[in-house]
């Protein structure tokens, strides 16, 4: 059973997942039921999580009932204790929307949320990142995690990131960070997949960052917060939510 699961996790996109989820994962959440692990986004507990990832799959990462990674526990905690994101009334822009999220956040009355992304059948605008169709201050938040090592100019990126926030709104871009690299890694000759798989860690990248990545926010015109949050958390707590250890939130806000 446990290589079906690893098998099913690693060659299905996490953007496609949901197609097979009550069928697949739900079936095998009912024989994962118990009290060692918690999905902070549901409540729902686990004696063990499923493992994600394509070449060395991570164990105890994927919460099959909201399929969570991670990264998606931190963040929806960091929302709730470190953010106006459940009290104001806030437009929000939802780039490559975590499946995990979008019924929860439609659900927010105190949300005008939007969903956006070039290919997922989950956005409501179909968009391209480097040109974001929407006029000057037009949110007050915007997620997007995950994408910034994909697209071709993100220096691009940021820029229109920066320029559709109002002004006091805030941002989060969450990306791979390499935390023994000073400087991020882009070069564009690399496009062999093998080659992207070895520099990049992952042959749809085409960058890997590194401990600049705050500092290249920066250069968008965001004041940015490196916050080591989950640092702040009770050990047991990481634990029990299988949070990623060392995950820094970038959290930036549009001051000018």
């Amino acid at each position: 059973m446990k290589y079906i699961i690893s098998l099913v996790t690693r060659l299905i996109p996490r953007h496609y997942l949901h197609h097979v989820s009550h069928f697949f994962l739900r079936i095998f959440s009912l024989f994962m039921r118990g009290n060692q692990f918690e999905d902070p986004i549901n409540g729902y507990t686990y004696r063990k999580l499923l493992p994600y990832g394509r070449l060395r799959p991570r164990e105890n990462a994927l919460a099959p009932d909201s399929m969570s990674l991670e990264r998606h526990r931190l963040i929806w905690l960091y929302l709730k204790e470190k953010t106006n994101f459940f009290s104001d009334n806030l437009k929000f822009l939802h780039i490559a929307p975590e499946y995990c999220f979008i019924k929860l956040f439609k659900n927010q009355k105190n949300l005008d949320y939007t969903t956006a992304d070039l290919n997922s059948p989950w956005a409501d605008v179909k968009m391209d990142v480097h040109g974001i169709p929407f006029v000057d201050n037009s949110f007050d938040v915007i997620m997007c995690n995950h994408v910034l090592e994909h697209v071709q100019d993100d220096r691009k990126v940021m820029k229109e990131f920066y320029r559709v926030i109002k002004k006091g709104g805030w941002g989060i871009f969450q990306v791979p960070i390499d935390t023994n690299r000073e400087e991020t890694f882009d070069d564009p000759s690399i496009t062999d997949p093998k080659e992207r798989q070895k520099h990049y860690w992952q042959d749809d990248h085409v960058r890997l960052y590194g401990l600049d990545y705050g500092n290249i926010l920066s250069e968008a015109g965001f004041e940015v917060v490196e916050d080591d949050y989950i640092n702040t958390l009770d050990p047991k707590l990481v634990e029990r939510y299988a949070l990623p250890k060392g995950e820094i939130i970038y959290f930036c806000k549009k001051t000018a």
